[in-house]
């Protein structure tokens, strides 16, 4: 297997595949520039169309983390998410336009998948410059780059306020920052170098203020600058600028998390690093890590059609191969090491949910799937039949062994925890049900798609372009299914058990408190369409409801009448509004004259 064939490449750009005519004798290929910048605009319509439907956050409480931080970083009221996990305000930055744009929640939540889409979408050239880089022609650099760019992982988790939206975007260009600033050949100008260097630490110094997956990259980074300057391939003055520059974004980012604590999390949040601690001290500790890491790996192979696990084998061979160039085994191992240190420490920070995803799980990864992809899909076109062979005999036997060892741990919880379907939207399609999670199911319709793709490469004439056309036809129907089957009832659902808009105005109060022991996809979405008001939390059955606010929200108990859910109200607080809903049971009470009530001077009693 050559250099050029697996992975990350050598800095200047190879030769072009064997039969192509050179791009200057081609008038197709001299405006490459525009042909990406269409290719770009073409992928931001394919999300924007995908997400005509979201109009608030149902991805709880992850959207409402960025969008609440998002609100307070512009000025706008607080909201009480306390015990939660703690969303950092990185992304919330990127959505700061549409606050300035609008102050109405639901054309704010649409601008900022707008936001998404825009960033989302540069995946195109990002995956294109890779390709190039690893020996594909323009041409196939393109067509690979949109295949890649179309990856459900990726245009699925576009749809909704998530970081998840910009990672793989933040993945790649520290990777092709990375590799510039490794490879960069002598003669380069030491600016120039300073300038990739910097580039790249900063990418994983904002990463890291966005979500604590970042920690992750900003360790894999300073041991690469480490690397770097013991091994003579940078000087330390380069190297340093680098690093300078990764403390200081690294450091005005925690400086903003700080400064967001307190207004959204005033009573703490979940501690996840004390389940890291936990696990990571105990045997039944390293149990669930290693199991729980190993299906995530599981997921990534097959939710791809084995074209990661390609990937995956192919980065692995070039970390361990003893030909390796030093450089290039240097970023083999980051990617390594990015894998598997996102993989085992959000398994081991990871509560028990009593739901399948604490088992096999996708989005974690999702930053890293596409650069595992673009490697897989580069080896399948370039390397010889005997190397795609074994590398997909590899994948096949990493894929049946995952699969064994989540078999082994999990046992019959796959079936009898909760099935959630945003959690799978590519194995809910390759098993065509989104009811049920089916490990053998999944994994066989997986590496049977491993199987196509193996075949139409090699079909004797146009077989690359049947390969083309069959991936872009599998993830455009992957990502459509998943919307239309999770994202769209999702919303639909959400909406009808807590929209309160047309029950009393929202617009006229500035306070409003809920109860603990409602459901908090319901808390969260109340405070979401009571967008101007101050949200508040307090647990009724040890402290009586707060009076000094506009609207009080109530969990309400079977079997009692909905007037008895608050015996002793206040003279002229009335309910507005009463449902029993899949998500959770609720009554809303109304204050008599809502524009008198002071937030400041709220009485929100104990905290759970």
């Amino acid at each position: 297997m050559t250099t050029q064939a697996a992975t990350l490449p050598v800095a200047r750009p190879p030769a072009r595949s064997t039969g192509e005519r050179p791009s200057g004798a081609d008038p197709r290929f001299r405006h490459w520039g525009l042909l990406l910048l269409l290719g770009w605009a073409a992928q931001v319509a394919v999300r924007l169309w995908l997400a005509a439907g979201q109009t608030m956050p149902v991805a709880t409480p992850d959207e409402a983390g960025y969008l609440f931080a998002a609100r307070v970083l512009t000025g706008g009221p607080e909201a009480d998410m306390s015990y939660g996990t703690v969303y950092r305000g990185g992304y919330a930055l990127l959505l700061l336009p549409a606050f300035w744009i609008s102050d109405e929640p639901v054309t704010i939540y649409r601008i900022c998948l707008v936001i998404n889409a825009l960033i989302s979408a540069a995946l195109l050239p990002l995956a294109f410059l890779m390709l190039r880089r690893m020996g594909l022609s323009r041409s196939w650099s393109y067509a690979v780059g949109h295949v890649t760019a179309l990856l459900p992982s990726v245009v699925f988790y576009a749809e909704f306020v998530l970081t998840d939206a910009v990672l793989p975007v933040a993945v790649f260009g520290w990777l092709l920052l990375t590799h510039s600033w490794l490879t960069a050949p002598p003669g380069t100008s030491r600016a120039r170098v300073a300038l990739y260097g910097a580039s790249a630490a900063m990418v994983v110094a904002y990463v890291y203020a966005s979500h604590t997956r970042g920690v992750l990259l900003v360790v894999v980074q300073a041991g690469l600058m480490a690397a770097a300057v013991l091994l003579r391939w940078r000087d330390w003055r380069t190297t340093g600028i680098a690093a300078a520059a990764m403390a200081a974004v690294a450091g005005a980012g925690a400086l903003l998390n700080n400064s967001l604590l307190p207004k959204l999390y005033p009573g703490g949040d979940n501690n996840l690093s004390g389940n890291l601690e936990r696990r990571l001290t105990s045997l039944d500790g390293y149990g669930w890590v290693l199991s729980l890491g190993t299906g995530q790996v599981w997921y990534q192979i097959v939710a791809t059609g084995g074209i990661a696990g390609i990937g995956l084998v192919t980065v692995s061979v070039l970390a361990a191969r003893r030909g390796t160039p030093g450089r290039l085994r240097a970023l083999a191992l980051a990617i390594l090491a990015t894998i598997a240190g996102i993989a085992f420490a959000t398994s081991a920070a990871l509560p028990v949910e009593w739901r399948i995803g604490n088992y096999v799980y996708g989005r974690y990864l999702a930053c890293v799937t596409p650069v595992l992809f673009a490697v897989g899909a580069a080896v399948l076109l370039r390397a010889a039949l005997r190397t795609v062979l074994w590398a997909a005999a590899a994948t096949v036997a990493l894929a049946v062994v995952t699969a064994s060892v989540v078999q082994w741990y999990a046992g019959d919880l796959l079936s009898r925890y909760t099935y959630t379907r945003f959690d799978f939207p590519e194995t809910s399609f390759l098993t065509w049900n989104w009811t049920e999670f089916h490990l053998w199911r999944a994994t066989l319709a997986g590496l049977v798609l491993l199987g196509l793709a193996l075949i139409a490469a090699r079909l004797p004439r146009h077989g690359r372009g049947v390969l083309v056309v069959l991936l872009v036809g599998v993830n455009l129907t992957a990502v459509t299914t998943a919307t239309m089957q999770i994202s769209q009832p999702l919303v639909q659902g959400l909406t009808a058990y807590t929209d309160l808009r047309d029950k009393t105005d929202l617009d006229a109060q500035r306070s409003i408190a809920l109860d603990w022991n409602v459901p908090w996809t319901v808390r969260l979405a109340q405070f979401y369409w009571a967008w101007d008001s101050k949200g508040t939390l307090f647990d009724a059955r040890w402290t009586p409801a707060p009076r000094n606010v506009d609207l009080v929200v109530l969990a309400w108990p079977k079997g009692v009448p909905a007037e008895q859910t608050w015996r002793d109200a206040p003279d002229g607080w009335r309910i507005v509004d009463s449902r029993r809903t899949p998500e959770g049971d609720w009554v809303a009470w109304r204050s008599p004259s809502p524009a008198q009530s002071d937030p400041e001077r709220m009485v929100t009693g104990g905290r759970p």
